[in-house]
């Protein structure tokens, strides 16, 4: 994973004002933001453990699916996943597949992020909400923000769990399910080798980089 990446200030704000000064065309490959959203839902059965963001929850029935079945993970991987471009959870982790079989989605999270990494994207933060009539989660929130952050090499204050209820209404209302919907953005690493960087100054030209200190 791409943990603790330092980007001097005024490269950064050399690369946004080189973007800016691209017409159109020749900026649609290369967008500065990514915004990407997941959405999941399972059934609640017996004789299944509840895991929502890689926590065991007691409970006297756990949402049924392939995998563990966590819905906010899998909420989570599909907004990461579609806002690379790279199409959703689905075209990964077949659920005819054996191999993922009661895996555990923190897993494939990881695997997620590898993918991010390898497409040369970063996540800046990821904001999900779980729709549950019961049990309530806020006591589980905490562990939930740890599993994802550490599972893609994040801060903690970079991902946002929480949830709430539809009042009765609807399947999740009803108890007969739980869904998720999650939001994330990715920023692109750029090579700024190829820009005209140093004759801008660099470094040396940047008053609040600790460099110059």
């Amino acid at each position: 994973m791409l943990q603790g990446l330092v980007i001097p200030c005024s490269a950064l704000f050399f690369m946004l004002e080189y973007y800016e000064k691209q017409p159109y065309i020749d900026r649609k490959e290369d967008v500065i933001m990514r915004v990407g959203m997941g959405y999941d839902v399972h059934k609640l059965a017996e004789n299944r453990k509840l895991i929502l963001g890689g926590v065991e929850i007691p409970f006297e029935r756990g949402l049924l699916g392939h995998s563990d079945a966590d819905v906010v993970v899998h909420a989570i991987m599909d907004a990461l996943l579609g806002a690379a471009a790279l199409g959703d959870i689905g075209k990964h982790f077949p659920d005819t597949d054996p191999a993922y079989e009661g895996i555990s989605s923190i897993k494939l999270l990881r695997h997620v992020g590898d993918l991010l990494e390898e497409h040369n994207y970063v996540v800046e933060n990821i904001d999900a909400t779980i729709i549950a009539q019961r049990p309530k989660l806020l006591n589980y929130m905490t562990g939930m923000v740890k599993n994802v952050a550490e599972a893609l090499g994040l801060e903690e204050n970079q991902v946002n769990i929480k949830a709430t209820t539809e009042e009765g209404l609807g399947f999740t209302g009803s108890g007969e399910g739980i869904s998720a919907h999650a939001v994330c953005l990715l920023m692109p690493l750029v090579d700024i080798s190829d820009m005209d960087y140093v004759s801008n100054g660099g470094c040396s030209e940047c008053g609040g980089c600790c460099h110059n200190e």
